[in-house]
């Protein structure tokens, strides 16, 4: 019910013991400091924290970090697929966040290993750097990288196995580069990883065939795909004969 007077002109409200509403929600801050009452308390005061998380699903349609099951030794395995990897397009920081929140909100405990996939990477295209990936290690809190069991490294080639031997050193903490260990054919794999154990695209296995088939690219050595070496050599020689060159086969 309300009651007006017509000479002090003010207003009565009445409400209903259910609708009743806490008073102190309308004092201000500095009322509220000289009553005692905490003004992070619930009842006393709104306190916004900033839960807005980073979209990065753009990155998860892309797929190339994906948990995966485990290997012989019980570590969960973490596929990176280079071929991927949007090197051209995302940045070093982005990276790097998104990378940490798929580690603490995927692999929050237990050991852990890496299976990275180097088949047909172009160092332009999808390739970081590896100043890029000891940043983002380092930065990791010391907990996940004792974690980290071990780093399966396929179809490295001559080129990554160069720059990992010769500048690998001074780029990747020891921690990082005693772990790593060079994986050149998919059948060596399963020496350690059980089959259905992680899932192998198909151009991985494509390539897998590839270099079976014709190993020498794997030292960088392009095969003859002419097969110029197989056609028959012919050697002949020029001699005067009168005013006209004549040529004898040998």
């Amino acid at each position: 019910m309300a009651a007006r007077s017509s000479d002090d002109d003010f207003s009565v409200v009445v409400l209903a013991s259910d609708l009743g509403v806490d008073g102190r929600s309308f004092r201000s801050h500095s009322e509220r400091r000289l009553a005692g009452e905490d003004i992070g308390s619930a009842g006393g005061g709104e306190v916004w924290h900033d839960c807005i998380e980073e979209d990065f699903s753009d990155l998860e349609q892309l797929q190339f970090v994906r948990l995966e099951g485990s290997d012989k030794a019980g570590n969960r395995i973490l596929r990176i697929v280079g071929k991927l990897f949007p090197a051209l397009v995302i940045t070093h920081d982005r990276l790097k966040r998104y990378i940490s929140q798929k580690l603490q909100t995927e692999l929050s405990e237990g050991p852990y290993c890496i299976l990275y996939m180097h088949s047909t990477v172009l160092s332009g295209d999808n390739n970081p750097g590896m100043t890029v990936l000891r940043w983002i290690y380092e930065d990791l809190p010391s907990d996940f990288k004792d974690r980290l069991k071990i780093l399966y490294f396929l179809h490295p080639g001559i080129r990554a196995r160069l720059a990992m031997a010769t500048l690998g050193r001074w780029f990747l903490t020891e921690g990082l580069y005693w772990k790593i260990k060079y994986v050149s054919r998919i059948e060596y794999l399963w020496e350690d990883i059980k089959k259905g154990e992680v899932e192998i695209p198909e151009f991985v296995i494509k390539h897998d065939e590839v270099l079976e088939h014709r190993p020498l690219t794997d030292y960088g050595i392009e095969p003859d795909m002419l097969n110029f070496t197989e056609m028959p050599s012919v050697r002949y020689a020029y001699d005067r004969y009168g005013d006209k060159w004549s040529r004898d086969y040998m």
